[in-house]
């Protein structure tokens, strides 16, 4: 649900640095009803995939890492994660990990994801389309933010802390499709819960490193307005484990397949979208499963292949299926100049068959958007697909137990570094709990 309350801060000094006006913003939230149901929902979908993700290979090379990091690599390794459209961040899996792991709550959640949509909006679609990753450019200072709040910092230090974290402040969707895409995030969740302990510790910086940053890659200082809810225009929701770009794609053909079409019968797959849906969709002939997760060629034949694409359809061998490879040589992809928004315009589908009929379908905003938020049906499916197999009900699920459930599931396991394993997993989970106390 989009939070329509206001919170009762005051707005941006036009004087005072990003990371001041930002860190007096956090430090000040006093979350409505509204934040905090979007916190709480945050919560659940963001452990739910993160438990999806428990056995991905990736899962086994982050041992090393601090539970936060591991964390947040889990929560976003699967592309299950929401977004936060106006700044093309994914919000929860930064914030949610950062927030368990420092014991913040839903009140260092709402910081760190308010600062986030707001440094990532200031960043807009030029960053985005330009190549970064902004959940990580977004994602450090938020992070920081975030972490600092928890430790309960006063907004100097919050704002020390973000400066700190500027460093960290990069990622590249060249990523896009291997395992660095999830690893950055959880570089950032690291980075930023680095920079609140060093601030707390008494570290100086200059809180305009971050507006000298912003404008370093593409953002506008002047655009970061602190008005209105925790997390303004909410949150997307995600029904397929897959690039949002690649949401709407697919629920539009879903909607064919569901007419009782057959595969075999396809001879021709147009779509029409503007060019900026179309941005992070990378891969046109994948070969893993991470790839198809940004291929909208392997998107559209999945589609019509499984009707719903869930974890299965993204597999290595799913990708390689002879059936979805045919149907991807058959989509033509005719792009429409322009667009600042990954649901800009609407997508057009056309399925010709060989009878010669030709079956046709238009979507602009997928299910699970802000404008079609999820019912709580729909959200209970994907939590119960989430944990199918585990002992562990999302209902039980708070922010004072969740990270136990993490633990519980998501221990560090051996990695294949050498003589890395389990020890520096353990190191750092005591690290991570006694720094809190």
């Amino acid at each position: 649900m989009v939070a329509a309350e206001a919170c009762p801060v005051q707005p941006l000094d036009p004087v005072a640095p990003v990371a001041s006006s930002l860190a007096r913003w956090a430090v000040e939230l006093e979350p409505g009803p509204d934040d905090l149901e979007l916190a709480n929902r945050s919560l659940l979908d963001t452990v739910a995939v993160a438990l999806a993700g428990r056995d991905h290979e990736v899962m086994r090379l982050v041992a090393i890492l601090p539970e936060g990091a591991r964390w947040a690599v889990a929560a976003h390794v699967l592309d299950f994660d929401d977004l936060h459209m106006p700044s093309t961040t994914h919000v929860s899996a930064v914030c949610v990990p950062m927030a368990l792991a420092t014991r913040g709550g839903a009140r260092a959640f709402l910081a760190a994801a308010g600062v986030m949509a707001r440094l990532g909006t200031a960043l807009g679609w030029r960053h985005y389309s330009a190549g970064w990753h902004a959940t990580c450019t977004a994602g450090a200072p938020a992070s920081a933010a975030g972490a600092a709040v928890a430790l309960g910092l006063a907004a100097e230090q919050v704002a020390t802390a973000m400066a700190l974290a500027v460093p960290a402040a990069g990622g590249v969707q060249r990523a896009f499709g291997t395992d660095a895409k999830s690893l950055q995030v959880g570089f950032v969740v690291e980075a930023g819960i680095r920079a609140a302990r060093l601030a707390a510790a008494g570290a100086q910086a200059d809180p305009t490193a971050v507006d000298a940053w912003l404008r370093l890659v593409g953002g506008d200082p002047a655009a970061v307005d602190t008005s209105g809810p925790a997390v303004p225009d909410g949150l997307a929701i995600k029904f397929y484990p897959c690039c949002y770009a690649l949401q709407r794609p697919i629920s539009t053909l879903s909607e064919l397949a569901a007419r009782g079409l057959e595969p075999a019968q396809v001879r021709r797959i147009v779509l029409r979208t503007p060019q900026a849906t179309v941005v992070p969709l990378t891969h046109h002939r994948p070969d893993s499963g991470l790839q198809g997760k940004f291929s909208l060629e392997y998107a559209a034949a999945v589609a019509l292949l499984d009707g719903y694409p869930g974890f299965g359809s993204f597999t290595d061998g799913a990708v390689r299926r002879d059936a979805a490879r045919r149907l991807a040589a058959m989509v033509e992809v005719e792009i429409e100049p322009g667009g600042s928004w990954l649901l800009d315009g609407e997508l057009d589908a056309e399925v010709h068959l060989s009878s010669g009929a030709v079956l046709r379908a238009s979507q602009q905003f997928p299910p699970g958007s802000p404008a079609r938020p999820p019912s709580a049906s729909q959200m209970q499916a994907k939590l119960a697909e989430c944990v199918r197999g585990l002992d562990t009900d999302p209902a039980t699920w708070t922010w004072q137990n969740a990270a136990g459930t993490l633990r519980r599931f998501l221990a560090g396991a051996p990695a294949a570094l050498g003589q890395a394993g389990t020890e520096p997993a353990r190191a750092d989970t005591e690290r991570d709990q006694l720094w809190m106390s």
